[in-house]
């Protein structure tokens, strides 16, 4: 399988990295524990992710370096487990041994202008993953950092911040408030959002009780073989925008017939983007399919979490359907099995999915699975380090089942979406997608 980006090439930049330093709390406590929540135990994988500054002609990029740099000892002070290491307990579940080793922290150089970027909001994984730094050789969840940077200098003095998180340590919400606390370190203020670290308070029930989750997260079969389409073809990612224009449209005609009281901008793209994938993939009528997302789940507790929950907060909701139901019903009626999907997560919804997970489990594949990864109400422009909000800033790399929605224009009203399809889907889902 061969992976392409929108302009079908990947820039060619040549980097410098200098050797990684380790960088530990300016302060260093005792080594203890720290208990992880079931909504930790999720998701294990790292999240790759790049901010990008433009040229500041006040202040050198070394000193650049330096700044940021001298922060994150600061910032790991109130994160302390950020420089710690992943165990597994007696049980098999993850915890946090707060051993100080500290995070690796590389200076790099770019021999270009940050102009050779070029338009990130298609992640160009060969370029990008240039500007992160991950610890070779780490062989088992024990060895690796759960948060690794990288500040990459280039000729006309615009830098890119690159950084590796271990998604059990945060959601999107938290991980952008570390950010944040970390831009506001190295402005030299008082952090807006402390991080509030004890997660025990999200437990499991005693006994666990995963009554509304027990027909959740089953496996669904390719009888429509797209896993040979994907290996066949190159997979070809592209954007595709929507502005509050296109967004209106699409709510107007989902609202056609009066069956819709109302609708979201996220319910009706992601009911467009369910359909129009399925139908593009060429699945059988038959073939099931499924659209995952996560819910926002801390509001939705009796006793909502505290400002500035440091941990996973998230909770899955999915709705599966037929191919041939999907196509074939009224757009309204996608829109609203997405809606359903989110009205579904409510209390017990959430406390459900916290005891589903008290066993460790696998997640499920995403064999004709769709998974939304929503950005859209995550603030990535508000990291201002000293020089500015960042001008781009995205992932890394993108999971072929996987489509991401980030916000588009200045009020950021507006949404992108990017997925990755194999080039002959892509051609009928492009068409699929003039609205």
């Amino acid at each position: 399988m061969e992976v392409f980006c929108e302009n079908g090439i990947s820039n060619i930049i040549s980097i410098k990295r200098m050797e990684p330093i380790m960088i530990q709390p300016e302060t260093n406590p005792h080594t203890k524990l720290y208990f992880l929540s079931n909504l930790d135990q999720v998701i294990t994988i790292m999240m790759e992710t790049v901010y990008v500054f433009k040229p500041d002609g006040n202040r050198s990029t070394q000193t650049t370096c330096e700044i940021i740099k001298q922060a994150l000892k600061k910032v790991l002070v109130h994160y302390i487990p950020l420089a710690g290491r992943l165990r597994r307990d007696s049980n098999g579940k993850l915890i946090v041994e707060c051993t100080n080793e500290g995070v690796p922290f590389v200076e790099a150089v770019a021999d270009c202008s940050i102009d050779m970027l070029g338009d990130i909001t298609v992640p160009d994984s060969a370029m990008l993953r240039e500007l992160v730094y991950t610890l070779p050789g780490a062989g088992n969840v024990s060895e690796m950092p759960l948060l690794t940077a990288q500040v990459t200098r280039f000729k006309c003095g615009g830098f890119v911040v690159g950084f590796t998180i271990h998604h059990s340590m945060v959601d999107g919400v938290s991980g952008m408030e570390f950010v944040n606390s970390w831009a506001e370190t190295a402005r030299g203020i008082p952090l807006t959002n402390p991080p509030f670290l004890d997660r025990s308070v999200i437990k499991s029930r005693n006994p666990p009780k995963i009554g509304c989750l027990i027909d959740k997260f089953k496996n669904i079969s390719d009888i429509s073989n797209m896993e040979s389409l994907c290996q066949q073809e190159k997979i070809v990612y592209k954007s595709f925008h929507f502005d509050i224009g296109k967004l209106a449209r699409l709510k107007k005609v989902a609202m056609e017939g009066g069956s819709l009281d109302n609708c979201t901008s996220f319910t009706v793209l992601g009911a467009l983007l369910w359909r129009a994938r399925s139908k593009a993939l060429g699945m059988k009528p038959d073939q099931q399919t499924k659209l995952m997302f996560n819910v926002e789940a801390r509001t939705k507790l009796k006793e909502p979490l505290p400002k500035g929950y440091f941990g996973n907060a998230i909770v899955g909701a999915e709705c599966v359907s037929t191919a041939g139901e999907l196509i074939k019903k009224p757009f309204s009626f996608v829109v609203k099995m997405v809606q359903n999907a989110i009205l579904e997560v409510n209390e017990e919804y959430v406390q459900s999915y916290i005891d589903y997970f008290e066993i460790p489990r696998p997640w499920p594949s995403l064999t004709a699975c769709l998974l939304i990864a929503s950005w859209t109400r995550i603030p990535f422009n508000t990291a201002n380090f000293g020089w500015g909000e960042p001008v781009q800033f995205n992932r890394v790399g993108l999971p072929k089942e996987v489509a991401l929605f980030s916000p588009d224009g200045k009020d950021s009203k507006g949404i992108i979406m990017v997925l990755g399809l194999p080039v002959t889907a892509m051609n009928i889902f492009q068409e699929l997608m003039q609205v």
